[in-house]
C-alpha cells in the first residue's frame, strides 16, 4: 500500500484523477520562480519529444513558495488537443503542484514524491533541480532511457568548473568511493533517475521520520543504491551551473553531506568494513569533467576562518581528533598564508577521525559535523591553490590522487574507528 498519510486529501485526488503513468517527473522547490519556469519547459520538451506516447506526470513537491514558483509548474500542462509549431501532444501531459508542511527540506519533497510515484504506479521515477540554468530537454532521454532499458538507478556526471562543487570533489566523492567501494562522480545527484520498484524500496526504508529523511537524502539514496550494489550507471548530462543561492551556507551543506556521509557509515559499518573491491559503474557519453571558464574565489578568507577555528574550537577538536592530528593541524595553523599546505593524507585522517568521534558519539553529532567545516575551509585552500594554474587534466589527476589517498589510508579508519588507535 502506498504511504499516503504525507499526501493531503486534495493531493490524492488530483492524483487519482491522473491515473497510472509510465513516468513522473519530480520537481522539488522553494522560491525558485526565476529558474523553476524554464527547467519545467525543458523537462516537458525532453518528455513530449523522446517519450511522446507515455503517461507522464510533472510532480512538484513545494516547500512553502511565496514567489508563484507552483503557478510556474502547473503552467506545463498539456491537454492532447494542444498542439504547437514546437509541441506534439499524443497524450496528456500532467503538472501538478502540491506543498508540503515541515519545510523547506529536500527530504520531505521527495517522500512526497515517493509516495505519489507509488500511488500512481509510476514505471520510471526522475527527479529534477529547480535551479539548474543549464537543463536541457535531452537531459530527459539520458536520465529516463536507461531506467527503461533496465537500469535501476541513474546519477549524472556533469562538466563543472574546477572550482565549483570543492565539497563534492574534496569531501564526499573521495569518502564515498574509498569506504564504500564506488565510483559515483556524483554520489549527491541533483537530477537523477530510478525505476518504480526501486521507488518503493526507497519509500519503505525507515529514514523519513530521521535527519537524513530531512536533508541529505539525495546522497543517502546513491549511497544505498551502491551499498546494496542495484543496477546503476552514471549519465553524462553537459554543463551544470545555476544561480547563487543566498540560502545556502556550508554549515547546512556539510550537515546534508559530511552528517548522511557519517550516519551512513555507522548504519553499514558490517558493509565497508570487510574487504570489498572497487565497484565503478559504467558511464554513458562521458566526457571531461571539468571546465576552465574564469572564477574569482577568495583564498585568503578561507586560509583565514581555518585558523581563527582552530583556535576556538580547541576544546572540541580534543574530543574528537587523536593528539598528532591535533598538534598537526595546529602547526599548520601557524604557518604564514604563503607557506600553508593541507596535505591530502592529513585530510584523509581527519574525516577518518571525525567518523570515528561520529560513530562514538563522543559529543554532540551535530557538533561534531559543524567542527569540520573549518578544517575543510583549509583543505578548500589547499585544493584553490595546488590547481590554480592547471589544466583540466590536471585537475582530474589531482582529484584522482586524493581519492586514492583516502582508499590508502581506509586501514587507519578501521584502526580509529573500532577503537585500536
Amino acid at each position: 500500500m502506498p504511504e499516503e498519510s504525507i499526501l493531503s486529501d486534495e493531493f490524492i485526488r488530483e492524483l487519482i484523477n491522473v491515473g497510472e503513468v509510465d513516468i513522473l517527473v519530480g520537481v522539488p522547490t522553494y522560491n525558485d520562480a526565476s529558474t523553476v519556469g524554464q527547467v519545467v519547459q525543458a523537462v516537458r520538451a525532453g518528455l513530449l519529444n523522446y517519450f511522446p506516447r507515455a503517461r507522464s506526470v510533472i510532480i512538484n513537491a513545494d516547500g512553502g513558495s511565496r514567489d508563484g514558483t507552483q503557478d510556474l509548474v502547473r503552467a506545463a500542462s498539456i491537454s492532447d488537443l494542444s498542439v504547437s509549431a514546437n509541441v506534439h501532444a499524443l497524450r496528456t501531459l500532467h503538472s501538478i503542484s502540491t506543498q508540503y508542511e515541515g519545510g523547506p527540506a529536500s527530504g520531505i519533497a521527495l517522500h512526497t514524491m515517493l509516495a505519489a510515484a507509488d500511488l500512481l504506479q509510476a514505471k520510471v521515477c526522475a527527479v529534477v533541480s529547480p535551479e539548474s540554468i543549464t537543463f536541457q530537454p535531452e537531459w530527459m532521454y539520458r536520465l529516463l532511457r536507461p531506467v527503461m532499458e533496465g537500469k535501476d538507478f541513474v546519477l549524472p556526471v556533469y562538466q563543472r568548473h574546477k572550482f565549483d562543487g570543492m565539497l563534492i570533489r574534496n569531501l564526499v566523492y573521495p569518502v564515498a568511493r574509498a569506504v564504500f567501494a564506488c565510483n559515483l562522480r556524483e554520489p549527491y545527484p541533483s537530477d537523477f533517475a530510478f525505476s518504480g520498484s526501486l521507488g518503493s524500496e526507497f519509500l519503505s526504508q525507515d529514514i523519513w521520520n530521521q535527519e537524513q529523511g530531512r536533508r541529505g537524502t539525495e546522497l543517502w539514496m546513491a549511497l544505498w543504491a551502491a551499498i546494496g550494489r542495484h543496477k546503476l550507471v552514471q549519465a553524462f548530462l553537459g554543463s551544470k551551473a545555476r544561480l547563487e543561492n543566498p540560502r545556502s551556507d556550508l554549515v547546512n551543506a556539510m550537515r546534508e553531506t559530511a552528517g548522511v556521509l557519517f550516519c551512513s557509515m555507522d548504519c553499514y559499518s558490517a558493509f565497508w568494513s570487510s574487504s570489498i573491491e572497487l565497484w565503478d559503474p559504467p558511464c554513458n557519453g562521458c566526457q571531461p569533467a571539468v571546465s576552465l571558464e574564469p572564477l574569482r574565489l577568495n583564498r585568503k578568507r578561507l586560509y583565514q576562518m581555518f585558523v581563527f577555528g582552530i583556535s576556538e574550537l580547541e576544546p572540541v577538536f580534543l574530543s574528537i581528533l587523536t593528539s598528532g592530528t591535533h598538534a598537526e593541524l595546529k602547526r599548520l595553523a601557524a604557518l604564514p598564508e604563503e607557506s600553508f599546505v593541507y596535505p591530502a593524507d592529513l585530510w584523509a585522517r581527519t574525516v577518518y577521525e571525525f567518523s570515528a568521534a561520529y560513530h562514538k558519539a563522543v559529543i554532540g553529532r551535530d557538533h561534531i559535523v559543524q567542527a569540520l567545516v573549518p578544517l575543510f575551509r583549509g583543505r578548500a585552500f589547499t585544493f584553490l591553490s595546488e590547481n590554480r594554474e592547471a589544466s583540466a587534466e590536471e585537475v582530474e589527476t589531482n582529484i584522482e590522487a586524493l581519492c586514492r589517498t583516502f582508499e590508502a589510508e581506509k586501514p587507519y579508519l578501521l584502526e580509529v574507528w573500532d577503537g585500536r588507535k
